[in-house]
């Protein structure tokens, strides 16, 4: 009877890996899927949750930046990852929510069902830069300029689809402007042709184009969020010029569909026990961004209202993929 008992608890095992995996987790490195290219705002976000994880695991986190197809490539390599917590994915808003909201099922994906929410890790103003030697020093004299120049100036973005790319048709559609779209595979490359003039406006993040509106290389006009930012309450934002306009992304942590759920619960106590640490908060708030913490349902349910909210928004704003310049 009891070599009857071992055998089948052995045989449990082989067929279901998790009553080990589950209970030494991890015990192995940790890959970590970033859809961006590294020195980004999402890549300085993926090493400090690669930090949280290797502090508390004493794992370590491999980063693989995979930027391409407006950060879809990314999101398709981590949807059909293996569920068994070795490979995760940072997700970003372009990939579960903007890209979708406007390409639907021709995606790839699916941004719910594909995916189990981890943790939300932060939330990312996306800001309205120009060249600095545009004779415009606020939003109303950049809007005033670019109308007595239709066609004239273009923007920048990570590519088509993403948040910074509608964004910038937000702007054209609720602006009355008429600018050029300029999609750009490495963000470093488009923050060296703004400063160049080669390109006269950016939609991007804050964290690699700070320095140079210090240095007064670029102007910042004003932020996508809601309300002015409360470390930076000098920039204004953009919806006090243009009522409606909303540009505010988010990165998390998101795993394959199917994770276990006590994986999922240790990443996500891990990473709020260090994403709630001052000096942790201090870095993100230089780096631009703010710091969130969530349970994985309540990122679960922040993509989904993100989802409802974009599709109005692209709808109201009359955005689709033929129509997006």
């Amino acid at each position: 009877m009891k070599k009857y008992a071992l055998h089948c608890a052995l045989g449990c095992l082989m067929i279901n890996p998790w009553v080990v995996s589950a209970q030494n987790y991890p015990f192995k490195p940790i890959r970590l899927i970033v859809p961006y290219s590294s020195g980004a705002g999402p890549d300085f976000t993926a090493r400090e949750i690669a930090r949280a994880i290797t502090e508390t695991s004493a794992q370590p986190v491999v980063i693989d930046n995979r930027p391409g197809a407006s950060a879809t490539l990314g999101h398709m390599l981590g949807a059909k990852a293996l569920a068994d917590g070795y490979t995760l994915l940072l997700g970003t808003l372009g990939g579960l929510v903007s890209g979708p909201a406007l390409m639907g099922n021709k995606i790839g994906y699916d941004p719910i069902k594909d995916f189990t929410p981890i943790g939300l890790a932060t939330y990312v103003p996306y800001c309205l830069f120009i060249n600095s030697q545009l004779p415009a020093n606020n939003l109303t004299e950049f809007i005033s300029y670019a109308k007595s120049r239709p066609g004239q100036l273009n923007y920048s973005s990570p590519g088509i689809g993403t948040p910074n790319h509608i964004g910038g048709a937000m702007l054209v559609t609720l602006g009355g402007i008429n600018l050029l779209h300029v999609p750009y595979k490495l963000g470093a490359q488009s923050i060296a042709d703004l400063i160049a003039g080669t390109i006269q406006v950016s939609i991007t993040g804050l964290l690699t184009t700070m320095p140079h509106v210090r240095a007064a290389r670029v102007k910042l006009l004003g932020c996508g969020t809601q309300q002015r930012l409360q470390w930076a309450p000098d920039v204004p934002a953009i919806n006090e010029t243009i009522p409606g306009y909303y540009n505010t992304g988010w990165w998390g942590l998101v795993g394959p569909k199917g994770l276990d759920k006590k994986q999922v619960q240790y990443l996500n106590q891990s990473m709020n026990r260090w994403l709630k640490m001052p000096a942790t908060v201090q870095r993100f708030q230089v780096a631009g961004l703010e710091v969130s913490t969530t349970s994985p349902d309540s990122y679960r349910e922040q993509i989904l209202s993100d989802l409802n909210t974009w599709r109005t928004l692209i709808k109201d704003s009359h955005i689709t993929v033929d129509s997006l310049p």
